[in-house]
């Protein structure tokens, strides 16, 4: 009966996705809200406008699947949904000054995604502790410490996800592989609202990678970036990081390694160089990987597949129990 929900929970979340899709898009051109090519922009390699809309029916597919079948506490969903709205409405602005051809200021960005980890984190969803292996103790951290693991964790993974949408297929491909690793993480560890965020987000970024595979018909904009990773960071926090030893904290890191490892990258460059950390550059992994003479569709493969490297050794971590 479990397994039923969660075929439900995927079904109902991919079909909304597939079914708002095409309708926003249109939308989007009608309100010139797109994103257009720019050629003094490197980041910029599409060469006609893209809708920017698919963060909605990214949204309303995974809060509908959510909304049914979470066995969440009523402050935790509702926690959860807030903080999304927040990133959604934040990265509409943003997404709107790029269809002007302008560069939305990064505080105003910041400010709003920490809100939105604060919120959650109010709601009872945090990094509590962890068991000691050599004892069996739960080794329960002081609450400021709880606080600000548990806010740089959600900062840190929304802003990673948003980083590495700046390719076809990328970030959806990347959320859908670090989502089914937690789905697998929640299955075995009888995490049952885990598993159905996770289920749920997997259909949406499949359905959302059916329009934005090489060559993207639709993007989703920083809207829809920082809500996957968002996402993806609360069901960690939700799952993976629960009853978790010193070892198995490395579970959920691996799953989401090929964001997290290239952005650390990217911060430590950014900060040597002397460059604002958020300053937007072709400094990630894909743009590095494009100037070797790899094409899109190379790129986005070579990556997915790293990823399901570290996915398959996170899952490998799990198994041992260590």
């Amino acid at each position: 009966m479990v397994m039923i929900t969660y075929a439900i929970s995927f079904l109902l979340s991919f079909a909304i996705v597939m079914v708002l899709i095409p309708p926003l898009a249109k939308l989007a051109f009608r309100l010139d809200f797109v994103d257009k090519p720019r050629k003094d922009v490197e980041r910029k390699i599409h060469r006609e406008p893209i809708p920017l809309t698919a963060s909605y029916a990214i949204f309303i597919g995974f809060a509908a699947s959510f909304l049914l079948f979470s066995k969440e506490s009523p402050g935790q969903t509702i926690a959860v949904l807030i903080g999304s709205l927040l990133l959604i409405t934040i990265g509409t602005i943003d997404d709107w000054y790029k269809t002007q051809g302008k560069d939305f200021s990064a505080l105003p960005k910041m400010i709003v995604q920490i809100s939105a980890a604060v919120i959650v984190y109010l709601s009872g969803i945090s990094f509590s502790g962890f068991y000691n292996p050599l004892s069996g103790e739960y080794i329960l951290l002081p609450e400021w410490l709880q606080f600000i693991l548990t806010i740089l964790w959600i900062f840190g993974v929304t802003t990673v996800i948003n980083f590495s949408d700046g390719m076809d297929g990328l970030a959806g491909g990347l959320t859908a592989i670090s989502a089914g690793t937690l789905f697998v993480v929640a299955l075995v560890k009888g995490q049952t609202t885990s598993a159905i965020m996770a289920i749920s987000l997997i259909g949406v970024a499949l359905a959302y990678l059916r329009y934005n595979k090489p060559p993207a018909k639709i993007f989703m904009g920083d809207a829809g970036a920082t809500f996957l990773g968002f996402i993806l960071a609360v069901i960690a926090l939700d799952g993976a990081f629960k009853q978790a030893t010193v070892l198995s904290l490395f579970i959920p890191i691996l799953a989401l390694g090929v964001p997290i490892f290239d952005n650390l990258f990217v911060v430590a460059k950014r900060f040597v160089q002397g460059k604002p950390i958020y300053q937007a550059d072709a400094s990630q992994v894909h743009y590095r990987l494009l100037r070797t003479g790899l094409n899109p569709k190379q790129v986005v493969a070579f990556l997915c597949l790293i990823s399901m490297c570290f996915s398959l050794t996170s899952i490998i971590l799990l198994l041992l129990g260590v």
